[in-house]
């Protein structure tokens, strides 16, 4: 019996060197979510079970490695687990949501189950002609890409329908060098495209409706060809997601009504009506010096009357804050606004422009709660995150 135990502990390791000869590592250790960030989904999103990631598919989100990569090729299994599943693999993509989206700005490489198709199909009365299911290749919110062979716009399609539907097991290859993508399923290249921008950045698994698992996820890193900044994304600061794109877990109102707040489809929306002062939403959490990142869009309002102008508090303690009013944000259309917090000194940046920067009052708190205001018309809040500084 030992000598049978000591041939399998001797065969377990050859395996094992055998699979490092190769130039590949692991991205997933079958245990936990080690090496991965969760972006902006709820903490029960990703988690692991029976050594596979499995992702519920609420809400639209992505997890993400935590170091960025530039030139690798990749391995992932996947497999949907309800028909006309949507999911995706972000290549070269950002350290958060991009702009008024859920999605990171990057390369998706598309994770579609065929039903996806047959859905549309039966709701529109014919075949989809500006996707399909076998591994689309293309750029997200603010990435380009030039697409390889038959495509539609700048999404890349594949050569050949090579991709098995629910509930089988998929297996991609993906290499990316130079700004070059190149995507194979299940054993050959069929899709992918050139002059990628970013050509660095994370790589990320994709939330979006329908559970997802994903397994066997290894990289092999291949030589930096010294990408440039322009070229690069943005590294990531240390954010932390303040919404669970779910509920109003972490957050709390003064106001004995409290349904001026609602959700849908991952936003805060503060609807329209009489302004009620006590209904400003609370972080549970209290923060210092801090940086704060809100995506907002009020409402286009009706006919003679003014848009509401979203409005944060800084530093809350006991029900009040000091008031910062997002000037510049258009009706009907998300911008990003950066909030920073350092000592008494705020500052306020619109789309990367900075707009406001002033002094709070000389008796303000030195760490407070981050709060929405009810300013009485109609908002809408995504992509709320907070890095300490």
């Amino acid at each position: 019996m030992k000598r049978c135990s000591l041939i399998l502990l001797l065969a377990t390791v050859v395996a094992a060197r055998a699979a490092d000869s190769d130039g590949f590592v692991p991205l997933f250790n079958g245990h936990d979510l080690t090496g991965w960030v969760n972006a902006n989904c709820a903490p029960e999103t990703w988690s692991v079970r029976d050594g596979l990631i499995h992702c519920t598919g609420q809400p639209t989100g992505a997890l993400r490695t935590e170091r960025q990569y530039e030139n690798f090729i990749l391995e992932v299994e996947w497999r949907h687990l309800s028909r006309g599943g949507n999911s995706g693999v972000f290549i070269w993509g950002t350290p958060i949501a991009a702009p008024g989206v859920p999605f990171l700005r990057g390369i998706e490489v598309q994770v579609l189950d065929h039903g996806y198709a047959e859905q549309y199909e039966k709701q529109t009365g014919k075949k989809p002609d500006w996707f399909t299911t076998h591994g689309d290749v293309f750029p997200i919110h603010g990435a380009t890409m030039k697409p390889f062979g038959r495509h539609n716009g700048d999404r890349s399609f594949p050569s050949e329908d090579r991709s098995k539907g629910f509930p089988e097991w998929n297996h991609y290859r993906i290499v990316g060098t130079n700004g070059v993508l190149r995507l194979s399923v299940n054993g050959k290249e069929v899709s992918g495209g050139e002059n990628c921008n970013y050509r660095k950045g994370y790589l990320a698994l994709e939330s979006e409706g329908a559970p997802v698992e994903f397994r066997n996820l290894r990289i092999r890193e291949l030589p930096s060809s010294g990408v440039s900044p322009e070229l690069t994304a943005p590294l990531d600061l240390g954010w932390r997601p303040l919404f669970t794109g779910l509920d109003f877990r972490g957050w709390r109102t003064n106001s004995a009504t409290g349904n001026r707040w609602q959700l849908g489809g991952g936003r805060i929306e503060l609807k329209d009506g009489l302004t009620d002062a006590a209904a400003t939403l609370w972080t549970e959490n209290e923060f210092g010096d801090a940086e704060f990142v809100v995506d907002c869009r009020p409402a286009k309002p009706a006919d003679g009357k003014s848009a509401a102008v979203p409005t944060i508090e800084v530093r809350g303690v006991g029900g009040t804050g000091a008031e910062v009013k997002l000037e510049g944000a258009r009706p009907g259309s998300y911008q990003r606004f950066v909030l920073t917090v350092k000592g008494r000194e705020v500052t306020v940046k619109r789309n990367d422009q900075e707009t406001q920067r002033f002094m709070l009052s000389a008796d303000a708190p030195a760490r407070g709660a981050f709060g929405l205001r009810d300013v009485g018309g109609a908002v809408e809040f995504m992509n709320l995150y907070v890095r300490d500084l």
